[in-house]
């Protein structure tokens, strides 16, 4: 249904273009959002992975069209493009991800994405519906000035949400502590180790437990934040809590824990 990015031929059809793709798994029943079981059942969960990546690329197609870009969704596991029909918008592209750990996936989409033929990438993770459009704006424009550098948004735990290359430099995935707090300071530090001038975008958040599904939720019903809107998780969201679940007791709990920590 989607076009499949093969690295030994050419994918991006002109040059110059950036890959702004996500980094998502498929979003089956029991395989992603495995942190928020409970309180969410596991249908539920692999629902508001779909509705993530419903919104994510919508959002990146957007940002691709108008600044000489390629969406497009690198997956795992690499067998199933299947788990991805009829979420993302016509034109988005798909990569199998390729490697044992996290570190490898994104070194090899890099790889890939630059054998081909694209100018630059944004390897961006798939938890983050509201990642403000302006970020991947910023993204663009940083790499496409003259030099090299990496490019990277800090998320709010400590790793990030955006990492963007005009070439693999894999010193960038190397002695990282995946899924820690350190991410980001390592990465600054790997960066330093050769020379590699760092562009910092401002920090945003991932959605990896209750709550973070909490601040979620708060900053989708205003409309005055920079966030992009993520119509499908926030109705998905409001189907959750209108039914009576579960997660509204425990989503007032954590707005009331947050509210006396300040």
């Amino acid at each position: 249904m989607y076009k499949l990015i093969d690295p030994q031929t050419r994918t991006a059809g002109e040059d110059g273009l950036i890959a702004f793709t996500l980094m998502a798994k498929a979003p089956r029943v029991g395989r992603v959002k495995t942190r928020m079981i409970p309180p969410l059942l596991a249908e539920e969960a692999a629902e508001l992975s779909r509705c993530f990546i419903r919104d994510m690329s919508a959002n990146v197609a957007e940002i691709a069209r108008l600044h000489r870009g390629v969406g497009a969704v690198a997956f795992t596991p690499p067998d199933d493009a299947a788990a991805f029909d009829d979420l993302l918008p016509p034109g988005c592209h798909l990569l199998p991800q390729r490697g044992a750990d996290l570190g490898e996936r994104l070194l090899h989409a890099a790889e890939d994405l630059l054998a081909a033929g694209f100018a630059a990438l944004c390897l961006i993770n798939a938890d983050s519906p509201t990642l403000p459009p302006a970020r991947l704006v910023e993204a663009a424009i940083l790499l496409r000035q003259p030099g090299d550098r990496v490019v990277l948004g800090e998320a709010d735990d400590g790793g990030y949400y955006l990492i963007g290359l005009k070439r693999a430099h894999i010193n960038m995935f190397d002695r990282i502590d995946w899924s820690t707090s350190r991410v980001f300071g390592q990465s600054l530090e790997r960066a330093a180790e050769v020379g590699l001038e760092v562009a910092r975008l401002a920090p945003w958040y991932d959605i990896d437990e209750v709550a973070t599904i909490s601040r979620l939720q708060a900053e989708l019903r205003t409309t005055q934040g920079p966030g992009f809107a993520a119509p499908a998780t926030a109705g998905f969201l409001r189907e959750l809590l209108g039914r009576g679940s579960h997660l509204r007791g425990l989503l007032l709990a954590e707005s009331s824990g947050e509210a006396a920590g300040h």
